[in-house]
């Protein structure tokens, strides 16, 4: 038994130090990261953002609240890149790097384009983070149902007449020209 000893402790002295380090332990994200892109003609274009599940919630109007600012997403707070100028609604975007917000009703939503970087999507009282005071654009787009359900939130960029960007989660889509 005396000889067992000094070989246990050093079987378990890898083990003890990596549970005693400080570096955090990755687990996979519940909401876990998604990119969208467009690049055609010169245009890039790039979404990204973390894509929550239903998971059987109700989502618009309960978990996400009808009138009231949404992140647009999970966790950071959803970013939105264009390298040239679109013309939104008749409204100019310059080319850069905006965060990406709506505010969500029964049958048309806010989507936002603010100037500033936000590390979170939502401050420690749960609020969105948002400054309006740094929004570039905002838009009004219908909603549109969609007939099955889409079990995870969907940001996409489609190549129709002009890009379009797409967003979709249960049985809502709303959708953005960009031209």
């Amino acid at each position: 038994m005396r000889n067992l000893l000094p070989a246990l402790a050093l079987l378990s002295a890898p083990i003890l130090l990596a549970l005693s380090s400080n570096s955090p332990v990755q687990r996979p994200r519940s909401s876990p990261p998604g990119t969208a892109t467009y690049d055609k003609d010169g245009l890039k274009i790039e979404v990204a953002y973390s894509r929550p599940y239903k998971k059987g919630r109700e989502i618009f109007g309960e978990l996400v609240p009808y009138d009231r600012v949404w992140r647009t997403g999970a966790n950071e707070a959803t970013t939105f890149t264009t390298n040239q100028p679109l013309s939104i609604a008749g409204k100019t975007l310059p080319a850069g790097k905006y965060t990406l917000w709506t505010i969500p009703h029964a049958d048309k939503w806010q989507v936002i384009f603010n100037k500033r970087m936000y590390p979170w999507g939502i401050n420690m009282e749960g609020q969105a983070s948002r400054d309006p005071a740094d929004d570039a654009v905002e838009v009004t787009a219908p909603v549109e149902l969609v007939k099955d359900p889409v079990e995870q939130f969907t940001i996409q960029l489609v190549d129709s007449k002009v890009p379009t960007l797409e967003l979709t989660w249960d049985r809502t889509r709303v959708s953005v020209p960009l031209e």
